[in-house]
């Protein structure tokens, strides 16, 4: 009986890795199939935050950032913060002339005459929830730019993200877009370090992923099809289209919390895409909720 029962129990221990390799092979095929008719290039990398579980369509490729790199920025300023050489309350003076027009920014709209003290805290939170292009690219001024997120990002052991110019930048030249780039993969260890606390204090982890949970940009991504009492906590990221319908960056990436209570980073670019806006963000969605469905069980 207990040769017997020894013998049951090593089936399982080989037959376990087998079964669930097989069922993320589903999965895969599942992100294939979703992916398949989409005019341009997909890349999706998923990771199980507790199970450790991987999965990477694409997600080796490099791919537009755009407004993605507001996290990496985000994270930098947050380490200055930790380190001293920035404050929660410091205030940054903004005049008429930084509040550019034909760019996305609240910030703007809400002071169009400038002439307003902002805290760091407060520029965050409008660069990061609602995807605020002068509120970073005052942050990346104060923080010497683009150059200090990227040093950053190679201290940490990231080089498969690279950040090089801002919005203003991007803004100027559309090639200039493309050299902010990152594969899916390395966004996803960057959120996984982040949710372990293994890049900036307690305190600013726990302040990031706030305001990424406060984020308004982006709800047809990826949390599309998700119910909307699921907390995720994300960074959009969305490039302008050309005359020839030609769209470099339709982008989100964050941590869902599963209804099983584990967490899930979730990593979807849609790059160099000739398909409408709905088909875009419904990729997206669609993919969500794929992953969603299979590590929540």
């Amino acid at each position: 009986m207990k040769k017997f029962i020894y013998s049951v129990t090593l089936t399982l221990i080989f037959l376990i890795p087998v079964y669930l390799k097989a069922q993320q092979g589903d999965l895969r095929q599942q992100i294939k199939e979703i992916t398949k008719p989409i005019k341009g290039i997909v890349g999706v990398s998923l990771m199980g935050l507790e199970s450790r579980d991987t999965l990477s369509v694409n997600g080796g490729a490099r791919l537009v950032l755009h407004s993605v790199m507001k996290f990496p920025i985000a994270l930098t300023v947050l380490h200055l913060v930790d380190s001293g050489v920035l404050k929660f309350d410091q205030k940054i003076h903004f005049k008429k002339r930084d509040m550019v027009k034909n760019t996305h920014s609240p910030l703007r709209d809400k002071f169009p005459d400038g002439d307003v003290d902002v805290t760091i805290a407060d520029l965050l939170g409008y660069m990061v929830s609602q995807s605020d292009n002068i509120a970073c690219d005052m942050l990346l001024k104060k923080i010497d730019g683009p150059k200090t997120v990227q040093d950053y990002m190679l201290r940490l052991g990231i080089r498969g993200i690279a950040v090089r110019a801002t919005e203003a930048d991007m803004a100027s030249s559309w090639e200039l877009q493309y050299t902010n780039w990152c594969k899916p993969v390395e966004m996803t260890i960057l959120l996984d370090r982040f949710y372990k606390d293994d890049i900036v204090s307690k305190s600013s982890t726990d302040f990031l992923y706030k305001i990424m949970l406060e984020t308004s940009t982006g709800p047809k991504r990826l949390k599309g099809l998700l119910p909307a009492t699921m907390p995720v906590a994300h960074k959009t990221g969305t490039s302008p289209t050309n005359d020839a319908g030609l769209s470099p960056a339709t982008n989100d990436v964050g941590i869902i919390t599963l209804p099983n209570g584990k967490h899930l980073a979730i990593s979807v670019f849609v790059c160099n895409s000739t398909d409408d806006e709905a088909t875009r963000e419904g990729t997206i969605a669609k993919i969500a909720k794929a992953a969603v469905d299979f590590y929540g069980k």
